[in-house]
């Protein structure tokens, strides 16, 4: 810099998107933490715990992909649809989970039977669910102004989570039953 001249920067918002970045990491980590348990403790069976501890990250690591996809960035709003959809993406899974666990116990089928009854029964669920989030959450993307500025990639965040949850609980939780769990 020429003689005399100083520069500064007034606002660092990197300090804040460091501290909500440490949280979407401690909120996953507690999450999967109760999944685990509560997996475990309702259904008392390790093979059935790896099943959402496989599904719930690759349902938030397409999130990532999908705010790559629509051009967004990691910020405050997009971390704080993320840490709100930890607790979104876990649920499609554990369904399809139980309920194939519930066939397999109830009715004596093995895994692969199990999981295709199971999808031919919660998939119409699954699908509602997503269907609703979306509702819930896509019309504040199209919010005009300023609050639709601001919450337009919170919004796109959570339903790209929740549209790719849905899809995972549809698709790889299925075939994860059918691998892992046995009778």
């Amino acid at each position: 810099f020429p003689a005399g001249m100083e520069f500064s920067i007034p606002y660092d918002t990197s300090d804040f998107v460091k501290a909500t970045m440490n949280e979407v990491f401690h909120t996953f980590g507690e999450a999967l933490v109760l999944v685990v348990l509560v997996v475990f403790l309702f259904l008392q069976s390790w093979r059935a715990t790896l099943i959402p501890i496989i599904a719930v990250p690759i349902s938030l690591i397409g999130t990532f992909a999908g705010l790559y996809l629509f051009g967004f960035s990691i910020n405050l709003l997009t971390l704080f649809a993320m840490i709100l959809a930890i607790g979104i993406v876990v649920d499609d899974a554990i369904v399809v989970l139980e309920n194939t666990e519930r066939l397999m116990r109830e009715e004596g089928l093995k895994p692969l039977p199990a999981a295709i009854k199971s999808i031919e029964q919660v998939s119409a669920a699954v699908v509602a669910i997503v269907l609703v989030l979306c509702a819930v959450f896509v019309p504040v993307a199209f919010q005009g102004g300023i609050a639709g500025e601001l919450y337009r990639q919170f919004a796109v965040t959570v339903a790209i989570a929740v549209v790719i949850s849905g899809v995972v609980a549809l698709t790889l939780t299925p075939a994860l039953c059918a691998m892992i769990l046995k009778n």
